[in-house]
């Protein structure tokens, strides 16, 4: 166990390296010049190659990447290219931002949708599984941008319940945009609903027919034992990664919600980085954003070690015998030498 954690924290870090190295690359090949853009257009060649001595622009761009990583590992991105404020800082606070409309997502969202697809799975093709199937495929069927604007339309026009955009900055306190997360927080819980509600009614199909489970059923278990007991814990096994990729997803900013309701969170970050080619913001960000994904997959893997003991039984038993391999071999080596003239 100890040594896969150890294996999955080193291609973690590998794969967030890479990650940051990408997007790097793909920033410096964007046509265009920063410096011009903060300038203007009547800006004199001069003034602008004196703007990009003062950003550091006119360095190497392998050097840049090297001083940006050494600083990122120290917790220091730099400082943005447009405002000169740190990005640690905005950073932080746009992620904030975006955990206030991540939890209650996933709160209500996994909650309720594990419960309806245990329980559309346990119904199979009785009309109760046929309505919740319909309603999760329309939910998936529906983009993230006809549903915020239909919301918008029913909650903030036609019943004003909650406020249509997001009108406070990034430095709003939470007080003040608490009212502004619920239809952000609705768009998302639909969406992310809907494929766990799949994923979880297929796999509890799939285990209801298994043969621990007829074995459980002839042994007279109650019903609820059977479910909450055998059926569920392994039902649940393939739809912790989809459960961790959505909420990678959130926690590395939904670009399109945020930028329907104008929410200040980590996509609302990306697009005005992206857009004025803030390089450290858009660096922060990448991995930021890759950190998460990375750690809920990380966290669904042991998650799903410690619902099914036969992954555990497996990782011990591939060590061991490997370990029985290395002593037979060794022991082999050492008699073939011993019989040797």
């Amino acid at each position: 166990m100890t040594r896969l954690i150890i294996r999955r924290l080193g291609s973690a870090v590998l794969t967030i390296i890479l990650a940051s190295l990408l997007v790097f690359l793909a920033i410096q090949a964007l046509p265009g010049d920063v410096a011009q853009q903060i300038l203007g257009r009547g800006a004199t060649q001069e003034a602008i190659d004196q703007m990009r001595s003062e950003l550091g622009l006119d360095t190497p761009v392998a050097i840049r990447y090297i001083q940006w990583l050494f600083g990122a590992v120290q917790g220091d991105f730099g400082t943005s290219l447009v405002s000169g404020d740190p990005v640690g800082p905005t950073l932080l606070l746009h992620f904030r931002n975006t955990l206030l409309i991540a939890i209650p997502t996933v709160l209500i969202s996994v909650t309720l949708s594990i419960l309806l697809g245990v329980f559309a799975g346990l119904r199979r093709n009785k009309w109760q599984d046929n309505s919740i199937s319909l309603l999760s495929l329309v939910a998936m069927s529906i983009p993230e941008f006809m549903m915020g604007a239909l919301l918008v339309l029913a909650f903030a026009i036609g019943i004003p319940l909650f406020p249509a955009v997001v009108l406070d900055g990034p430095n709003a306190t939470v007080a003040e945009l608490l009212p502004s997360i619920w239809l952000p927080v609705i768009v998302l819980s639909l969406a992310m609903a809907a494929y766990v509600i799949r994923m979880t009614r297929t796999s509890t199909i799939d285990v209801m027919t298994s043969d621990f489970i007829t074995t459980a059923q002839l042994k007279g278990l109650r019903e609820s034992r059977v479910v909450l007991r055998h059926a569920l814990p392994t039902a649940l096994l393939p739809t912790l990664n989809v459960v961790a990729i959505n909420i990678a997803w959130m926690l590395g900013g939904v670009v399109v919600v945020e930028n329907i309701f104008n929410y200040p969170g980590m996509g609302n970050l990306m697009l005005e980085a992206v857009f004025n080619r803030d390089l450290p913001i858009i660096e922060a960000v990448a991995v930021v954003s890759a950190s998460v994904y990375v750690a809920c997959n990380l966290l669904a893997d042991l998650t799903a070690m410690l619902l099914d003991p036969r992954q555990r039984l497996a990782t011990g038993s591939s060590h061991k015998a490997k370990a029985r391999a290395k002593a037979a071999g060794s022991q082999a080596a050492a008699t073939g030498e011993g019989n040797q003239p």
